[in-house]
């Protein structure tokens, strides 16, 4: 009986041994943008470059690949599926990690779970690449003016228009982007601002402006 006792002891020792090593293999780091930027196992390192290898493969370069994944990230945004979205952009980063789209994803995700300083981060980093899409300016305005809401400070609010009126010197016939920053201006006393912006979104569409927003442009 020593023979299989003692394959027995050493089927148990192969066991400790990878068990052990997935314990030293940071767990839920694809669930965080980038990975969280932490030092990884040999084993997520060999998948990391497998997953590569074969994207290599299927499409041209890796950019192709990470655009193809950057556009699941966003089927899976639109399903409310956010931890599986954050995977989808994650890969595409380690495709491609100078991939404007990557990081507007990583923020987008950060904002839909209301961490709104972290996705401003990222927004901010997808800009620094790309300057030319409005609709990130449009979403680093929006969570900076939900900074601004949380702290009530006047700094934040500003860095929204600023984003803001960015957004509409690319896309001039947005009407969703004056209508924010007539939402943005309705908290100064001075009105100027306010109706010029309510003006403008009006000759796009109407029904952008909150009704709200208008009484508060008529009162002295």
């Amino acid at each position: 009986m020593t023979k299989p006792l003692n394959f027995l002891f050493f089927l148990v020792f192969l066991a400790n041994i990878n068990y052990s090593c997935a314990q030293d293999c940071p767990q839920g780091i694809n669930l965080i943008p980038m990975y969280g930027e932490v030092k990884k196992c040999p084993q997520q390192i060999q998948s990391d470059n497998q997953f590569i290898e074969e994207s290599e493969k299927q499409f041209k370069n890796k950019k192709e690949a990470s655009e193809y994944y950057v556009s699941k990230g966003w089927e899976y945004f639109y399903k409310d599926d956010l931890d599986t979205s954050m995977k989808r952009f994650n890969q595409a980063w380690l495709l491609d990690n100078q991939n404007p789209n990557a990081f507007w994803g990583f923020g987008i995700i950060l904002g839909k779970k209301k961490e709104y300083e972290k996705s401003a981060v990222y927004l901010e980093k997808s800009i620094a690449l790309n300057p030319n899409n409005g609709k990130v300016f449009y979403c680093a305005a929006t969570s900076y003016g939900q900074i601004f809401m949380e702290k009530n400070d006047k700094k934040y609010l500003n860095l929204a228009i600023q984003n803001l009126n960015k957004a509409v010197k690319i896309e001039p016939k947005n009407g969703s982007y004056y209508a924010q920053l007539a939402n943005s201006y309705a908290y100064y006393s001075q009105k100027d601002s306010l109706n010029k912006y309510i003006k403008k979104t009006d000759e796009i569409d109407p029904n952008l402006i909150n009704p709200e927003v208008r009484k508060l442009a008529k009162k002295k």
